[in-house]
């Protein structure tokens, strides 16, 4: 892949572990979902699928579906502990809570929420961090989609999982949502590959960083992981 352009239409973003003055960012401790989320729907949603929901709502036009691409390096794996200490006390565990804790569970109830029959793509990227998601979401844009929703969540791994030494786990959920296009009213970005050998950690990690850099005034963000580096570059 070479340089690629592409407009940042709009995005929205939930981080509480951050400080910034943006009205994209959403730092409070608890995400509220959208009305236009059916009640049933809403009680199945677990806190990290909520921010999601609470996230894309305001990247997501009235009466306009998307495809849609969403990344995220642990999915709901906090809910996946939860059963595995429900089987570990000897009770049984509901088929909807199953269902529910795979890796594109919240992709499931998304498509269901708006009626979206566009192509949704599910990715866990690992070391590969941020990149992959760009790059499916380009890839459908030049195959002919006018704009593609970008949807990136993690949430803290429980401390069950080993994480030591590896740098693949923030202390608080980070949800950001992307609308991006080839064309019209935005920011202009650019995505290429580089050469610069680094280690910025995993999908959790780089998720931060992002978000960080969409606020700061800073114009270019270098990202990667064993000789795979990226460049996000504001025009």
């Amino acid at each position: 892949m070479g340089m690629s352009d592409f407009i940042l239409c709009n995005w929205n973003a939930w981080t509480p572990g951050l400080d910034f003055s943006d009205d994209r960012l959403m730092t409070s401790g608890n995400a509220a979902v959208p009305e236009c989320v059916p009640k049933m729907l809403q009680r199945r949603l677990t806190p990290l699928a909520r921010a999601v929901f609470n996230v894309a709502a305001p990247c997501v036009e009235s009466g306009k579906n998307l495809p849609v691409v969403l990344s995220s390096a642990h999915g709901e794996i906090c809910k996946s502990l939860d059963m595995l200490k429900t089987i570990q006390a000897g009770d049984e565990i509901s088929p909807t809570a199953f269902s529910l804790s795979v890796h594109n569970a919240i992709a499931g109830l998304f498509s269901i929420a708006y009626g979206n029959s566009q192509e949704i793509t599910v990715l866990a990227p690992g070391l590969e961090g941020i990149a992959p998601a760009f790059i499916e979401a380009l890839g459908m844009l030049n195959e002919g989609a006018n704009e593609v929703l970008m949807i990136l969540y993690d949430e803290p791994l429980a401390d069950f999982y080993p994480i030591a030494p590896f740098n693949l786990n923030v202390c608080f959920p980070c949800v950001l949502a992307l609308r991006i296009a080839l064309s019209g009213n935005g920011v202009p970005l650019q995505l290429y590959r580089n050469t610069q050998s680094r280690d910025d950690g995993e999908h959790p990690v780089q998720l931060l960083a992002f978000i960080k850099f969409l606020v700061a005034e800073e114009r270019s963000l270098c990202l990667g992981n064993q000789g795979h580096s990226w460049t996000w570059h504001k025009k």
